[in-house]
């Protein structure tokens, strides 16, 4: 029940009044009780009263907007004045800035009352707030005609801002020059405005003009909007200059110009230097922390990123939205899934999970993570699902190495009318590629050119890759000689096409090439190479990169080199050799390196060596099946049956299985999947009949399957692709 209104009331003056109401302007239940006794008395009517009463309900921590309109509607059109106008306009243009411009129409449309330059300001943040650029420039062409509104601070500051938030740069730099006066509001709007649009060095210059024409109009408000538009990664010089400025004015102790000190050198790389100025602080807030877990995410610092946001947890600082995002992102870097639980809970706490963006991020870490499950839960339970989600779910699949799933669901996407992003159609690439689908590849090359996305990163690399991967290396050229400003990425897509569609010479030639176009090579790079001197037995070019990669170019080999050594020389059948690179390799290379010398001895029929590295294998207690397989095989052909029995019962003894052979062929646009062991396909009965009679046909024609091993029948569809096995993980290592 509302309070009673006092008993001296009855005899208020309108003054006395609006002076209580703006005293009570905190307590609802007072304002409400002296709002009946207007009501009673008559005042309520009277402009000034009004006006106050809807001040008073707009300017509550919860407008009451509803109120405010009622009270308006109330005045008499006659008794309304620009103030009662006003009253209304500016709270509306903040909470709705439609209906904002719809009553500012209105107040045109009254012939009682003209515009005010704060009428035409809160038109001008309407527009901007609801984006409307024609209802903006039709508010200024009449502001033009109105001398007391172009020649106001306040009305040209907010017509300024307007144009910023419309993006129409060239137009609010038009207003800012022709100002007849500027503050410290109007500068920092201006410069605020070219950080939107990227615009770094304009607002430096913008800024340097400010020292020169009124210095005494540095604050932090113009601070940090300079740093935040030189927050980019080649703005370092000129926010190092801001930041010596900023010391020496003494703007330090501003908290907000510390958080846009360490964003801005998070954003340019420099962790280091955003360490400092963090520590440094005095103040600090869950922005500051923000900062710093954003920035180490950002940068590749995953755990740095966990670390900082367990200390801020451990500080006493609640997370912002901002917060979750950086932490997600880390979590999704390190597929730390405990992390990223442990965030997703703490937002499900706080009430952060329902925003978009952040649920970006959290189907995302679930997806990278390999949670599929998890990340399409997430991903159903929102009702409007943007492009960044769609891009998350699609990429998830690919990684976890789903990409016919990765297929249906760009298919549905595609469906519903969402228009794909750059890093949406990659990953539809890659998921092509992954299981060489050329036609949806071709589908997704002609979507490129229909959205007008262009063959720069990541689209170019990821199209020829696709090509390559497919077998098609003249499209996968052809595209490659269309990305613009090649990067390494570009080069090595093309150059492990080359490598592994078995044209060793050309992916020789292009490395050559790309040396020549001052392009670096990286890790990946010399991976495609040496795979491409194995494939060709080219040993001392081999052992030439090998040299090279360190020599030249400083890169530390990884076993992903040695490994590519290692299948050198024994493609080339030196086994020895490559028992003796092995073991003198200093770093722990696990199983791989082994499992491809047996794998070579199998073929050269080099017993000793090949036990010798069986033997390694089952020390090192490898879950490989085909090891076990390939050693037993190698004793059964010097008739050891003990060492066989030995082998197989090892096997049997830490549960080791030989996953099935999975193959798949495209026709007529779709692709078809074939596990061995299966007959789950529509069309097995009809195709098992046709493959009985393929094989009765080779063995009329004279064809003998031949074998070099006793057990290779035992072995299976093995013994016809060990080859391929054993560079398994070189073509993960940079597919």
């Amino acid at each position: 029940m509302a309070a009673a209104a006092p008993s001296s009331a009855r005899r208020m003056s309108h003054t006395q009044f609006i002076e209580l109401l703006r005293r009570r302007a905190s307590c609802p239940r007072h304002g409400e009780a002296l709002h009946a006794w207007a009501l009673k008395s008559g005042a309520a009517s009277h402009a000034p009263v009004a006006n106050s009463l809807i001040n008073f309900y707009s300017s509550l921590p919860r407008p009451l907007l509803a109120a405010a309109f009622a009270v308006f509607d109330d005045i008499p059109p006659a008794a309304r004045d620009v103030a009662s106008w006003n009253s209304l306009l500016n709270p509306l243009s903040r909470h709705r800035p439609l209906d904002a411009l719809s009553r500012f129409r209105s107040m045109l449309s009254s012939s009682t009352v003209l515009p005010s330059p704060h009428s035409f300001a809160a038109a001008f943040t309407a527009a901007a707030r609801a984006a409307s650029a024609p209802a903006g420039t039709a508010a200024h062409a009449l502001a033009c005609k109105i001398p007391s509104a172009v020649s106001n601070v306040y009305v040209c500051t907010s017509l300024l801002n307007m144009y910023c938030k419309l993006g129409i740069v060239s137009d609010a730099r038009r207003v800012f020059d022709g100002m007849p006066q500027r503050n410290s509001f109007s500068w920092s709007t201006m410069v605020a405005g070219y950080a939107a649009e990227k615009c770094s060095e304009e607002a430096f210059d913008l800024f340097r003009l400010m020292l020169e024409e009124c210095p005494s109009e540095k604050s932090e408000f113009v601070a940090t909007a300079v740093l935040s538009a030189v927050s980019v990664p080649l703005g370092l010089l000129m926010g190092e200059q801001m930041h010596g400025l900023i010391v020496k004015d003494g703007l330090l102790d501003f908290v907000s110009v510390e958080n846009s000190l360490v964003t801005m050198y998070a954003k340019a790389g420099c962790m280091g230097a955003a360490f400092h100025v963090f520590e440094s602080s005095r103040e600090r807030n869950s922005i500051t922390w923000s900062a710093m877990i954003t920035g180490y995410a950002q940068n590749g610092e995953a755990d740095s990123a966990v670390s900082m946001f367990s200390q801020m947890h451990a500080a006493g600082f609640t997370p912002t939205e901002f917060t979750f995002v950086g932490v997600l992102n880390a979590s999704s870097d390190l597929g730390a899934l405990a992390v990223g639980k442990q965030a997703h809970g703490l937002m499900v706490k706080l009430g952060f999970e329902v925003q978009i963006y952040v649920k970006s991020a959290l189907v995302d870490m679930y997806a990278k993570c390999g949670c599929i499950a998890d990340a399409k839960e997430g991903f159903d339970q929102l009702y409007e699902v943007d492009i960044v989600l769609w891009t998350a779910m699609v990429a998830g699949h690919v990684q976890n190495g789903e990409h016919e799933e990765a297929l249906t669901l760009y298919a549905r996407m595609d469906k519903e009318g969402i228009i794909p992003s750059k890093s949406t159609i990659a990953s539809g690439l890659r998921a092509c590629a992954g299981i060489a689908a050329l036609e949806p590849g071709k589908q997704l090359h002609t979507q490129i050119v229909k959205y007008g996305l262009g063959l720069g990163a990541p689209v170019g690399s990821a199209l020829s890759t696709m090509y390559s991967k497919c077998g098609n290396l003249e499209d996968g050229m052809s595209v490659f000689r269309r990305i613009p400003d090649r990067d390494v990425i570009a080069w090595n897509s093309i150059i492990s096409g080359f490598s592994q569609n078995g044209c060793g010479n050309g992916a020789l030639d292009l490395f050559e090439e790309m040396k020549m176009e001052g392009t670096i090579p990286d890790n990946i790079t010399f991976i495609n190479i040496l795979c491409a001197c194995s494939h060709m037995g080219l040993v001392d070019r081999g052992w030439e990169y090998f040299s090279l990669m360190t020599k030249d170019y400083g890169l530390t080999p990884r076993l992903d080199h040695y490994a590519c050594m290692v299948d050198i020389l024994s493609r080339a059948g030196m086994l020895k050799e490559a028992k003796d690179f092995i073991e003198s390799i200093t770093i722990d290379h696990g199983t791989c390196l082994w499992r491809i010398v047996l794998g070579a001895c199998r073929s050269l029929r080099d017993f000793d060596v090949g036990a010798y590295a069986g033997e390694r294998l089952m020390e090192l207690c490898t879950g490989d099946s085909s090891a076990y397989i390939l050693l037993s095989n190698i004793y059964a052909s010097q008739r050891k049956w003990n060492d066989v029995e030995r082998v197989r019962h090892l096997m049997r003894l830490r549960g080791v299985n030989k996953d099935p052979g999975c193959s798949w062929v495209e026709l007529n646009s779709r692709v078809h999947v074939f596990v061995v062991g299966e007959q789950q396909h529509p069309e097995a009965e009809n195709i098992n009949a046709q493959l009985r009679r393929l094989a009765k046909h080779m063995k009329d024609e004279g064809y003998h399957s031949s074998s070099k091993l006793s057990f290779d029948e035992e072995l299976g569809p093995l013994a016809e692709s060990h080859e391929e096995d054993q560079l398994e993980w070189i073509s993960a290592a940079y597919s």
